[in-house]
């Protein structure tokens, strides 16, 4: 099962939760930069009061200006990044009682500010470290490796069957333009993935808006891998029920 997404720093819930059900991640690293996407931010909430929050920003240069894509996107003062994103995050989770799994998530990223200037690289590091820190085990591609078609749904089924993959899992806002003849055509089953609905549940209300930082702070990464395989399994169960 193969799960497609852009790099994203320090993802929100939402979208860790799609890439930890799924086999594979495709890194998506050479579509357009987004300055309002979350390649290069993240939304920090504390763990007291989850309403509370602060945007985590890495200032970014685009040296092809709009047209720049992901993987292309540099940062604009490693060293002062470094520094915020470091400083920052311990602000924020340092008296969590899951300080020491936080921590290992914010050193694997501090570690790559001392060999990369790219943005993507520390987006997908810190999705890395996060799923590590949660148990999975999964193989992790990047698109700019793989020729495809220039149609969005056709590329996206290329990648999928390049990746050996025979579902492709497809999140609530691939859903609204995906074509699924392209994956048809190749045998590959799409299966829509959604997160919880409800308003009540401090982990699921948020999962959209706030960083992944949060729930890993507030279940620790036992708890917390817990609830996604719940999700996982409810999801799929009823599938193919």
């Amino acid at each position: 099962m193969c799960a497609i997404h852009q790099p994203n720093l320090f993802p929100r819930l939402s979208t860790l939760a799609k890439l930890y059900a799924a086999d594979r991640w495709i890194v998506l690293d050479d579509v357009q930069f987004a300055r309002r996407d979350y390649q290069h931010r993240a939304r920090l909430a504390a763990p007291d009061d989850p309403d509370r929050q602060q945007w985590l920003t890495l200032p970014t240069c685009l040296p092809h200006g709009r047209p720049t894509l992901v993987n292309q996107a540099r940062l604009a003062d490693s060293r002062r990044s470094r520094r915020t994103v470091r400083l920052l995050i311990r602000q924020f989770y340092g008296r969590s009682p899951h300080w020491a799994s936080v921590g290992e998530v914010l050193d694997a990223v501090l570690d790559l500010f001392e060999t990369t200037d790219r943005v993507a690289d520390l987006a997908r590091t810190s999705t890395i470290a996060l799923l590590t820190a949660l148990g999975w085990s999964g193989e992790v591609l990047d698109s700019s490796g793989v020729p495809t078609r220039e149609g969005r749904s056709e590329r996206l089924a290329d990648l999928v069957v390049t990746s050996g993959s025979t579902h492709y899992l497809c999140g609530s806002g691939g859903q609204r333009y995906l074509d699924h003849q392209p994956f048809a055509a190749h045998g590959i089953s799409v299966l829509a993935f959604h997160t919880p609905v409800d308003t009540e549940d401090r982990l699921w209300s948020r999962a959209r808006r706030i960083s992944s930082l949060w729930a890993l702070s507030e279940l620790g990464p036992h708890n917390l891998a817990a609830r996604l395989d719940a999700v996982r399994e409810a999801q799929f169960l009823g599938d193919s029920a």
